[in-house]
């Protein structure tokens, strides 16, 4: 599992690199990564481990936020009901996406109410990051095998992030300059 101390800081140039294509099969190095990424966000949603270890919260990790600069990304996004509590099944997803792709997109767009975070960015960058509100990603599995998903709201904001990570870009590189909780009329905002 991963450290704080091992996941690749902001200012490191491996963040604004765009990612390398994954062949298969998996190298056992690179099965051994994904492995380790999605340990650390299961770790990291479970408050008794996260505070034993002294990890930040994830619902995402990208290859070039542990140094790797290969299009592959550990997401582990919660199962909410309506009432906001976790439902006993556990999750909406959890998995590792390879050489992901977003086919499709709404013109419609969503954002975070309170902003986004990210592990490989230390100081709180405030502001809203507008995304597509509805999308269609394409990606590969551990095994190498064609997925497409469709995703709307909160879960659509987490896969644009991570597959952003994969093309060197940044949540804050979203946010309005000069008006960073600037509302549009026709954004969606959870949260």
């Amino acid at each position: 599992m991963y450290k704080m101390d091992e996941i690749v800081r902001d200012g490191d140039p491996v963040l604004r690199q765009r990612a390398q294509k994954v062949t298969f099969p998996l190298s056992e190095e690179d099965q051994s990564i994904v492995n380790a990424m999605m340990e650390y966000l299961v770790v990291s949603q479970d408050e008794e481990r996260n505070k034993a270890y002294g990890l930040r919260p994830g619902v995402g990790l990208a290859g070039p936020q542990v140094g790797v600069s290969k299009q592959y990304a550990a997401i582990l996004i919660p199962n909410l009901d309506v009432d906001g509590t976790d439902e006993e099944d556990g999750f909406f997803f959890k998995g590792v996406i390879f050489n992901p792709v977003i086919t499709r997109q709404s013109v419609k767009q969503t954002a975070l109410q309170m902003g986004e975070g990210c592990l490989s960015v230390d100081e709180d960058v405030p502001g809203l990051v507008e995304r597509a509100d509805r999308i269609t990603v394409h990606y590969q599995d551990e095994q190498g095998r064609k997925q497409e998903l469709r995703l709307q709201g909160y879960p659509a904001i987490v896969f644009q992030h991570e597959i952003e990570h994969l093309q060197g870009t940044l949540y804050y590189d979203h946010i309005n300059q000069t008006d960073p909780w600037l509302e549009h009329e026709h954004t969606h905002y959870v949260g």
